[in-house]
């Protein structure tokens, strides 16, 4: 990883203060050497528990998994800073991964606004996993704050179930000053749209004195808004589950005990001042487990020197690997053969950024070039529609992409 110390960030961004920071160009420093359609695909780390859910006999059971998955496909992103690159429009990306019995589509299907589209399918053909995101990025002055738009639908095939959920809003702390951290706030909701059971997840944000920080707390219900099920766990590092009468009496014993600390509390009050960094909240100790819970998911452990390269899981470092053989059969936009990725991953940051200013050029040039003759840019492996979960606009797969014809793919490097 390259030392984002030496220049300042403040010089390029008090231009871009609440504005879309899509429409800006960043240098080349804030990135990490993944393209974006890459960063989508570790939504699959955890595809283990697709897998699983596709096994369970009850809805209840198959959401709790399904709930586990969609806090696990966020987890990747703690402690990363870097940006990922923004895909050219028509980069594509795919992922084989046999061993974890699942194969990976995406595709920039949209530049202005940038929406990316993605169709993940079990090997085994016990699931479907498709959507479209349209990352929706705010600059605060001392904080970006990316709201991830677009809808994530899981099918579990077997069950002839579908599920949709949209993930929670991500900020970055500290882009001016400070050390950056992460944090993840919102409500995402999981439908099953078959048979009615919600889970609603709540990200906290970090709160006062950082003592919500990467908690989330839910609960499953039925369609006649019963809950069956409560769970809680922080998205870095677990999940666990539990009936709601067990969950009920022990928060009615931890309130007892609050009340005793809260009066030492309240002498202690935080000061708010912009100049300042936003502290990196402590992480507070693990998650208190609740007796008689039981474990939905847990976050793998990182490499060893994960932290000098850009924080990256296992998973995550394999993504821009290029294996022998492998140009012969990949198409010429996968983001493999991106020269400006691939410039920064051998460590030349000259030649990323020159490779970077050139495509971006060539991108423009092509524009140009459209606009002209009033073409409109034919997307490859998607087509714009309606989910047909949830009838809002959506891309959808138009097959086809592993018969591995190549040959009118746009020529974008």
């Amino acid at each position: 990883m390259f030392s984002r110390s030496d220049f300042s960030v403040w010089t390029i961004l008090k231009k871009c203060v609440g504005l879309e920071l899509s429409k800006i160009t960043m240098p080349i420093a804030f990135n990490e050497p993944l393209s974006f359609l890459q960063r989508i695909t570790e939504y699959m780390e955890h595809v283990y528990l697709i897998h699983r859910a596709s096994c369970q006999p009850q809805p209840l059971e198959r959401m709790q998994s399904v709930a586990a998955f969609a806090v696990s496909a966020v987890a990747s992103q703690w402690e990363r800073t870097g940006k990922p690159f923004n895909p050219l429009l028509g980069e594509t990306y795919e992922l084989i991964r046999e061993d974890l019995g699942f194969r990976f589509i995406s595709e920039q299907v949209s530049h202005h606004p940038p929406i990316s589209a993605f169709h993940s399918e079990g090997l085994n053909h016990d699931f479907l996993f498709h959507g479209s995101i349209y990352p929706k990025l705010k600059f605060w002055g001392k904080s970006v704050e990316a709201e991830p738009r677009g809808t994530i639908t899981l099918e579990l095939l077997k069950h002839n179930e579908a599920y949709t959920w949209t993930n929670p809003t991500c900020c970055v702390h500290n882009v001016i000053i400070g050390k950056l951290w992460i944090e993840q706030y919102g409500t995402v909701e999981i439908l099953n749209h078959r048979t009615g059971h919600k889970c609603v997840l709540h990200f906290k944000p970090c709160g006062l004195f950082g003592k919500e920080l990467h908690k989330v707390e839910g609960h499953i219900q039925d369609k006649n808004k019963k809950k069956l099920f409560m769970i809680y766990g922080k998205w870095t590092e677990c999940l666990w589950g539990i009936d709601p009468v067990s969950y009920e009496s022990f928060k009615k014993q931890e309130r007892r005990g609050d009340h005793l600390r809260k009066a030492k509390l309240d002498e202690d009050s935080g000061k708010a001042d912009s100049d300042v960094a936003d502290d990196v909240p402590v992480a507070q100790e693990t998650v208190q487990v609740i007796p008689g819970s039981k474990l939905l998911w847990r976050i793998n452990t990182r490499p060893p020197n994960s932290a000098q390269m850009y924080n990256f899981t296992s998973f995550t470092v394999s993504l821009n690997e290029l294996e022998t053989g492998m140009e012969k059969t990949l198409p010429p936009t996968d983001c493999r053969l991106r020269p400006d990725i691939r410039g920064m991953e051998n460590g030349n940051m000259d030649l990323a950024s020159q490779e970077k200013e050139r495509l971006e050029e060539k991108q423009r040039e092509a524009r140009r070039e459209r606009a002209k003759e009033e073409a409109e840019w034919q997307t490859r492996w998607f087509y714009p529609g309606n989910n047909p979960y949830t009838g809002t606009p959506d891309w959808l797969y138009a097959g086809d992409y592993f018969e591995r014809n190549f040959s009118d793919c746009p020529d974008i490097y």
